[in-house]
């Protein structure tokens, strides 16, 4: 890719109007002091000192602000969270950023998925973490829960280019897209097809139909439990893929770390990524590359292009250590620079 071109693209990104549907969490960070703990009176055991709260969208939310900081002039989040304090706090950082939650629902028989994060202050990146607390709901989600999700998505359509539909949960059936709604959608694929429909699945991406879907390598596979280090051979996955690209009737994009996207529409293609020197923190990766991708197909990027800013977005942000990262225009034409030096040939 030119320079000129990437410009063309990105040029066009502040047009569009997307709507992010599926499982939006609190990340809720803790910053912690290790050298203020001191045992409880009560019980004997660490109390860690907590010096600072910062609280961010998760998950699906950290696409909408993946999407903001690349640009997009209208942001909509569609699902149902619980009618509590973490679903405040999670409005207000979506608010914050120019999204509307209109069409988020407070539901107070569910709880707002949280993700609570303590991490020792001044230690950058993973080796800071705590282990982690997640707030989920594990009974599935009632049916009309979803059903006025599905009325939501149906006002929403016809105001926007695109929608992302982030499946996060991976307990069958608890979270915002169930069978039925994957099901609607298919069905709203066919009937909005000026709208670019985009899935990102954990545990259930062979369930959408007639959408564009992105699945890291694992996924791809159904392998739910890789080994630290362990990679899928680019060979298997290409054998994979085109029968994923039939059963899908839509595009697939494969996910393959510092290897890059495998493409497929319908032909199958390696788009490069970048190999960075130095720390990394991979949190949310995947979800800036779903916003780079889409706001690139917005733009009329081929899916090779737009898989190509897919890399770069996401090479942005793993170099953003203890934060669930995004990336500015300026900082992916930059990425093209290194991208073209570390891959001369292409």
């Amino acid at each position: 890719m030119l320079k000129q071109r990437l410009d063309e693209l990105l040029d066009r990104f502040p047009r569009h109007r997307i709507a992010v549907l599926g499982d939006f969490f609190l990340d809720k960070y803790l910053e912690v002091a290790p050298e203020l703990a001191e045992p409880s009176l009560e019980t004997g055991r660490v109390a860690h000192q907590v010096m600072a709260v910062r609280r961010s969208p998760g998950a699906a939310g950290t696409v909408v602000n993946n999407l903001a900081a690349l640009g997009a002039v209208q942001l909509h989040a569609i699902g149902a969270v619980g009618d509590d304090g973490e679903a405040f706090d999670l409005c207000h950082g979506l608010n914050r950023i120019g999204c509307s939650t209109s069409g988020l629902l407070r539901c107070p028989e569910l709880l707002t998925p949280t993700y609570l994060k303590p991490h020792d202050q001044n230690v950058a990146g993973l080796s800071g973490e705590h282990s982690r607390y997640d707030t989920k709901n594990r009974v599935p989600t009632p049916p009309a829960i979803v059903d006025q999700v599905t009325t939501e998505l149906e006002r929403v359509l016809p105001e926007v280019d695109a929608l992302l539909i982030m499946d996060q949960v991976e307990i069958a059936e608890c979270g915002v897209v169930t069978t039925t709604l994957r099901d609607r959608i298919a069905e709203l694929a066919r009937r909005f097809d000026r709208v670019i429909f985009w899935a990102d699945s954990r545990r259930f991406i062979r369930q959408f139909r007639n959408t564009t879907i992105k699945a890291n390598q694992f996924e791809a596979v159904h392998r739910l439990n890789p080994a630290v280090g362990e990679e899928i051979p680019l060979e298997e996955l290409q054998r994979l893929i085109p029968k994923l690209r039939i059963e899908n009737a839509a595009p697939v994009f494969v996910t393959c770390g510092e290897r890059g996207i495998l493409v497929s529409d319908p032909e199958v293609q390696l788009v490069p990524g970048i190999k960075i020197t130095g720390p990394i923190d991979p949190t949310g990766a995947g979800d800036s590359a779903s916003a780079g991708a889409v706001m690139s197909l917005c733009s009329g990027a081929t899916p090779a292009e737009a898989a190509l800013i897919a890399n770069l977005v996401a090479s942005v942000t793993v170099q953003q250590l203890g934060i669930t990262g995004s990336a500015s225009a300026d900082q992916v034409r930059q990425a093209l620079v290194t991208w073209k030096s570390r891959n001369p040939a292409a």
